[in-house]
């Protein structure tokens, strides 16, 4: 069942977080990170970690802060890679760097900085302080790293840093649309906590109820100004920093990206284990998501019309394929490969038996009336969404991130095939009604018809 509403505050949110103890944001407190440093860590040296773009709009200022309050420290390690990304080898070359002494880490960066160094500090039997420098994503106080190894995104487990500063006048300086990187990827929690919704009705993943409240309980608040985040306001970027970490402690609390992430993050996951690149470049994690976001929540509009309460669920066992048969489906529509064998592994994980399949859709059917208006009271309208992200400067058709239409419609069935996570996928699945659902999403009537683009 859904958790009574409650609103946690970010101190109550703080003491659930297994790892990070500290957490502070406003503006103009780069300065004050020495002072932090010390709390957590005392007279340790500390080694300050970032890239040629980081390294001037924050690095150089902490790095004068810790000379000028006297504190050790390490010469800084600076990435020079022109195409660093979270990426396995540069895991390897910072760990390198950290080998010959026991300075803490201090990660100043967005989402490729942290990672790295999160993995890097973990490797090397240290914790680490994080300086975020843009409200991009997220995973600054998530448990594990999102690190590309061996041609797939994989999450490593390790813990995150153990205090996290956020300096607001850094963070609205952001270059580009680095924020709204952020905010998508906090609008997606709108679809996620639908996602958890569904798994926990059916008796998949109970519902966590402290991670949902750190998640869920003022999202609506921390979304609320896109326009804001938009015009570099600081007060509407703090609610977003906030918002951002909040997932965070969400995933450190659940020891999960459960409270954080659903089908619209596989979206994003399916396209960067395709490689896919867009005028040159790998779009950003949070625009990837942002259009998975729009994709899930047309499912579940498609889905919320639909009177399941009268589904038959002895015809949904009897035409549900065996597992051997989704894995050739999944090699067909995913080629032959690595990425075709981890869908095929996450695809036997998932699988029912067709007399338990039937027995789940029963369930369906029975709980569907109450089911429904909690989906309804958790999910905002397509067309809010839409304008909410067009407002933040983010994308709302796929085609800016360079996915086809025919594409996006394909990634419905990828991408149902390379997680074992129970989502608005699996439902639409496993009720029989996912192509019919593309072909009105994707008809003359849907939000992106393949037919009438002229």
């Amino acid at each position: 069942m859904i958790p009574p509403p409650r609103s946690l505050t970010l101190a109550e949110a703080l003491q659930s977080a297994r790892e990070t103890r500290a957490l502070e944001i406003g503006s103009g407190i780069l300065e004050q990170t020495p002072r932090l440093y010390r709390d957590h860590f005392g007279d340790r040296p500390a080694m300050l970690v970032a890239d040629g773009n980081t390294y001037a709009a924050a690095g150089q200022r902490v790095v004068e802060a810790f000379r000028k309050a006297g504190h050790p420290l390490q010469d800084a390690f600076i990435f020079r890679a022109p195409d660093l990304y979270a990426e396995h080898r540069f895991v390897t070359e910072l760990e390198a760097a950290l080998q010959p002494h026991q300075a803490i880490p201090i990660a100043v960066g967005s989402g490729t900085i942290n990672d790295l160094t999160k993995l890097a500090s973990h490797r090397t039997g240290r914790p680490y302080l994080c300086v975020a420098s843009a409200a991009s994503m997220d995973g600054y106080t998530a448990f594990g790293a999102s690190i590309t190894y061996q041609g797939a995104k994989q999450t490593f487990l390790c813990p995150a840093p153990t205090a996290v500063l956020a300096d607001l006048e850094v963070i609205c300086a952001a270059p580009g649309l680095m924020n709204a990187w952020g905010y998508t990827d906090l609008l997606a929690k709108v679809t996620a906590g639908a996602d958890w919704i569904v798994a926990d009705a059916l008796g998949i993943e109970p519902i966590d109820p402290p991670a949902w409240a750190i998640v869920q309980g003022r999202l609506r608040e921390m979304v609320a100004d896109p326009a804001g985040v938009a015009a570099r306001n600081p007060e509407a970027v703090g609610r977003l920093v906030e918002g951002l970490m909040l997932g965070g402690f969400g995933m450190q609390s659940s020891r999960s990206s459960r409270p954080a992430s659903g089908a619209e993050h596989q979206f994003s996951h399916l396209w960067d284990m395709q490689h896919h690149t867009h005028n040159g470049k790998t779009p950003s994690h949070g625009f990837k998501v942002g259009i998975g976001t729009l994709a899930v929540a047309a499912l579940y509009e498609y889905l919320l019309a639909q009177p399941l309460d009268q589904l038959d669920a002895a015809a949904c066992g009897r035409q549900w394929p065996d597992a051997e048969t989704w894995c050739q489906r999944a090699r067909e529509w995913l080629g032959e490969g690595e990425l075709a064998a981890g869908a095929a592994k996450e695809l036997r994980a998932k699988h029912s038996p067709p007399e338990a399949l039937q027995a789940q859709m029963e369930q369906l059917r029975s709980l569907w009336p109450e089911l429904r208006e909690q989906l309804r009271a958790q999910l905002m309208p397509l067309a809010t969404l839409r304008e909410m992200l067009r407002t933040v400067g983010a994308p709302t058709a796929p085609e800016e991130i360079g996915i086809t239409r025919e594409r996006l419609r394909r990634s419905y069935w990828q991408a149902y095939c390379i997680r074992r996570r129970f989502t608005a996928l699996d439902l639409a699945v496993r009720t029989g009604l996912l192509e019919a659902a593309l072909d009105h999403i994707f008809g003359p009537a849907g939000v992106w018809p393949i037919d009438a683009r002229g």
